[in-house]
């Protein structure tokens, strides 16, 4: 059974390891390998921390390279677009790296598997693992693939609150305000579930869903730089 889902895993990122240990210490979570009482380096804390360097580098690589013109700071806010942790748990889950994780009961039962901070260590793992299996080359190959790609809809997502208030106070009247009513919340405590809509002076518009009320009121932000960018070509 193990062997089926880390065959499809890899078929899934179109790598195979030639070591399927790193593979499989990638993507163990720590309430996992404490369950089973294995030694701290079998969890994927370790390989995390270095596919966070390798991350870092070759992300700064391509923006410095496809930028010329752009500054220190603004090459410094894009790369944080592409690397916070909303953006890697979007990418975890293009490739459905939840459904591969192993997980300790408890923190499965709650719904790790769906976290953000779980996702997007678990994606950081998974390129250090590809780093030490197939070296750059194949660290770089995945990253090209999940994190840069389509870096104008991350890098709006990121900034999402920010660019829709400079919309607001641009297109419409002064002192227009906006916000983030909650619409739904539910789940216990440590598995909270958020709804919010985006409200613009009492006209609203996207709704947004996440496990934090920030993550929720990100969505909304997003979908409401959408509406609002049809409404400008439809009027066109």
């Amino acid at each position: 059974m193990e062997e089926s889902r880390l065959q499809e895993f890899q078929e899934r990122i179109k790598y195979c390891f030639q070591n399927n240990k790193l593979l499989v210490n990638a993507l163990t979570h720590s309430s996992y390998a404490n369950e089973k009482h294995w030694r701290y380096e079998t969890n994927n804390e370790r390989l995390e921390y270095l596919g966070d360097a390798v991350l870092e580098l070759v992300s700064s690589e391509f923006i410095f390279k496809n930028n010329r013109d752009m500054e220190e700071g603004k090459m410094t806010k894009l790369r944080a677009s592409l690397v916070c942790e909303i953006s890697l748990a979007a990418s975890a889950r293009e490739i459905h790296l939840g459904d591969y994780l192993y997980l300790g009961k408890g923190e499965r039962h709650t719904g790790g598997e769906k976290r953000d901070s779980i996702l997007s260590d678990a994606f950081e793992a998974v390129i250090g693992a590809l780093y030490l299996d197939g070296g750059m080359e194949a660290a770089s190959k995945f990253i090209y693939e999940y994190v840069l790609s389509d870096i104008e809809k991350k890098q709006l997502f990121y900034d999402s609150k920010t660019i829709l208030q400079e919309m607001v106070q641009s297109k419409m009247r002064a002192g227009t305000k906006i916000s983030y009513p909650i619409v739904k919340e539910e789940g216990p405590d440590h598995n909270k579930n958020f709804e919010v809509i985006c409200r613009i002076g009492d006209t609203e518009y996207g709704s947004g869903c996440g496990r934090t009320k920030k993550g929720a009121e990100q969505q909304a932000a997003y979908e409401t730089i959408l509406l609002l960018r049809q409404e400008k070509q439809t009027c066109i």
